[in-house]
Protein backbone atom coordinates (compact mmCIF):
# COMPACT_ATOMS: atom_id res chain seq x y z
CA UNK A 1 0.00 0.00 0.00
CA UNK A 2 2.67 2.34 1.33
CA UNK A 3 4.38 1.62 -2.54
CA UNK A 4 1.24 2.79 -4.08
CA UNK A 5 0.90 5.97 -2.57
CA UNK A 6 4.71 6.33 -3.58
CA UNK A 7 4.24 5.76 -7.02
CA UNK A 8 1.34 7.99 -7.16
CA UNK A 9 2.91 10.88 -5.61
CA UNK A 10 6.05 10.53 -7.67
CA UNK A 11 3.76 10.14 -10.98
CA UNK A 12 1.73 13.40 -9.71
CA UNK A 13 4.98 15.03 -9.57
CA UNK A 14 6.45 14.25 -12.39
CA UNK A 15 3.31 15.03 -14.37
CA UNK A 16 3.67 18.71 -13.08
CA UNK A 17 7.32 18.98 -13.34
CA UNK A 18 7.00 18.00 -17.32
CA UNK A 19 4.30 20.54 -17.39
CA UNK A 20 6.14 23.54 -15.74
CA UNK A 21 9.26 22.19 -17.92
CA UNK A 22 7.01 22.37 -21.30
CA UNK A 23 5.79 25.58 -20.34
CA UNK A 24 8.71 27.47 -19.91
CA UNK A 25 10.25 26.38 -23.65
CA UNK A 26 6.80 26.76 -24.85
CA UNK A 27 7.30 30.35 -23.49
CA UNK A 28 10.25 30.90 -24.61
CA UNK A 29 9.25 29.82 -28.16
CA UNK A 30 5.68 31.81 -28.70
CA UNK A 31 7.65 34.88 -26.99
CA UNK A 32 4.66 37.58 -26.56
CA UNK A 33 2.25 35.61 -27.94
CA UNK A 34 2.63 32.65 -25.94
CA UNK A 35 -0.89 34.12 -23.82
CA UNK A 36 -2.77 33.32 -27.33
CA UNK A 37 -1.10 29.45 -27.60
CA UNK A 38 -3.35 26.83 -27.36
CA UNK A 39 -0.76 24.49 -26.10
CA UNK A 40 0.59 26.83 -23.83
CA UNK A 41 -2.76 27.39 -22.08
CA UNK A 42 -3.42 23.36 -21.60
CA UNK A 43 0.26 24.03 -19.44
CA UNK A 44 -1.17 26.76 -17.66
CA UNK A 45 -4.46 24.94 -16.91
CA UNK A 46 -2.38 21.69 -15.80
CA UNK A 47 -0.08 23.85 -13.49
CA UNK A 48 -2.27 26.20 -12.28
CA UNK A 49 -2.45 23.98 -8.60
CA UNK A 50 0.30 23.76 -8.35
CA UNK A 51 1.52 27.28 -8.98
CA UNK A 52 -1.65 28.47 -6.68
CA UNK A 53 -0.53 26.25 -3.67
CA UNK A 54 3.19 27.45 -3.95
CA UNK A 55 1.81 31.25 -4.34
CA UNK A 56 -0.17 31.04 -1.02
CA UNK A 57 2.93 29.10 0.93
CA UNK A 58 5.77 31.79 -0.23
CA UNK A 59 6.33 35.10 1.49
CA UNK A 60 4.90 38.27 -0.34
CA UNK A 61 8.55 39.12 -1.10
CA UNK A 62 9.01 36.43 -3.84
CA UNK A 63 7.79 37.99 -7.02
CA UNK A 64 4.97 36.49 -9.16
CA UNK A 65 7.31 35.53 -12.11
CA UNK A 66 9.38 33.47 -9.92
CA UNK A 67 6.60 31.41 -8.53
CA UNK A 68 6.88 28.26 -11.16
CA UNK A 69 10.05 28.13 -10.98
CA UNK A 70 10.17 27.73 -7.19
CA UNK A 71 7.42 25.39 -7.76
CA UNK A 72 9.28 23.90 -10.35
CA UNK A 73 12.00 23.35 -7.78
CA UNK A 74 9.85 22.06 -4.77
CA UNK A 75 8.07 19.53 -7.05
CA UNK A 76 11.67 18.48 -8.10
CA UNK A 77 12.12 18.08 -4.41
CA UNK A 78 9.38 15.84 -4.07
CA UNK A 79 9.87 13.60 -6.71
CA UNK A 80 13.58 13.27 -5.70
CA UNK A 81 12.38 12.12 -1.91
CA UNK A 82 9.61 10.23 -3.66
CA UNK A 83 11.92 8.31 -5.74
CA UNK A 84 14.53 7.74 -3.17
CA UNK A 85 11.64 6.24 -0.86
CA UNK A 86 10.44 4.00 -3.62
CA UNK A 87 14.14 2.63 -4.24
CA UNK A 88 14.56 2.25 -0.24
CA UNK A 89 10.68 0.09 -0.66
CA UNK A 90 11.79 -1.90 -3.18
CA UNK A 91 14.95 -2.60 -1.71
CA UNK A 92 13.67 -3.60 1.82
CA UNK A 93 10.95 -5.93 -0.27
CA UNK A 94 12.86 -6.99 -3.00
CA UNK A 95 13.17 -5.64 -6.66
CA UNK A 96 11.09 -8.56 -7.94
CA UNK A 97 8.01 -7.46 -5.63
CA UNK A 98 8.30 -4.03 -6.95
CA UNK A 99 7.31 -4.38 -10.93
Amino acid sequence: MLLLLVNILKLLAEIALLALAGQWVLGLLAGAKRDTNLFYQIFQIVTRPVVTGVRKITPRVVIDQHVPLVAFLMLFFVWLIATLTKIDICVRIGVQQCQ
